[in-house]
């Protein structure tokens, strides 16, 4: 029976990068390519980060029920192909999913045995200069894009009691072991290698740890609306 793994994040907590190195490391582990309205970024390529369509294509594919989940993020569509759960069972593959809460919470509605991490930054104040450093590296270093980001994060956050896994992401080589463990300890056999690294991750696991960059996250709200 094949699994399906959901990893979610707010937007620049190194989401892309863990994904990518764990389908480098993991086998018989299928990853669906979402769908999206929203135009190419940089050096994206259609059919590899995203494949692109018009709106009118998508909403053609939403009224087929093509979809195993869909979300309109920031004014533009995205969304999870059945076809590639259906490819994946084919091969007695395991599926990935990289997609945001919206779209974590209809395949958990969908499919509750699906597998939940949600990959959070150590801070407030290192997202904040993680998406600086993104902006400016695809050249568009715009002050209201970044705090529209960051006020979403604040707000994805207060979704991680609905995930099975929460992943702090400050040391990228650990972070990429913990969730290759993740991975392997949902399946058979368990190694103790895969237990040891996972199970700090397990949400009954990671409360103290949380609360600090909960607090971060408050801590700046707070500051916000008393200027």
């Amino acid at each position: 029976m094949s699994k399906v793994f959901i990893i979610s994040a707010p937007s620049g907590s190194g989401k892309s990068t863990l994904v990518n190195e764990l389908r480098r490391a993991v086998a018989r582990l299928d990853f669906s390519i979402s769908y999206t309205t929203r135009p190419p970024r940089g050096s994206e390529q259609n059919g590899r980060e995203y494949y692109f369509v018009s709106r009118q294509e998508f909403e053609r594919m939403l009224a087929a029920d093509e979809f195993l989940e869909h979300a309109d993020v920031f004014g533009h569509y995205y969304g999870t192909a059945k076809r590639f759960l259906r490819e994946a069972q084919s091969r007695d593959n395991d599926l990935l999913l990289d997609i945001d809460v919206q779209g974590a919470a209809q395949i958990k509605q969908k499919m509750p045995e699906a597998v939940s991490v949600f990959v959070l930054p150590p801070s407030r104040e290192e997202l904040e200069r993680r998406l600086r450093r993104r902006s400016q590296a695809e050249h568009m270093a715009s002050e209201q894009v970044i705090q529209r980001r960051l006020h979403t994060a604040s707000k994805e956050i207060e979704n991680w009691p609905k995930y099975d896994y929460i992943l702090v992401n400050d040391r990228l080589e650990y972070s990429i072991d913990q969730l290759k463990a993740i991975v392997l300890c949902e399946r058979e056999p368990v190694t103790e290698w895969s237990k040891t690294l996972a199970e700090p991750c397990r949400k009954s696991n990671a409360a103290e740890r949380l609360k600090l960059i909960l607090a971060s996250f408050a801590a700046q709200a707070a500051e916000a609306r008393s200027k």
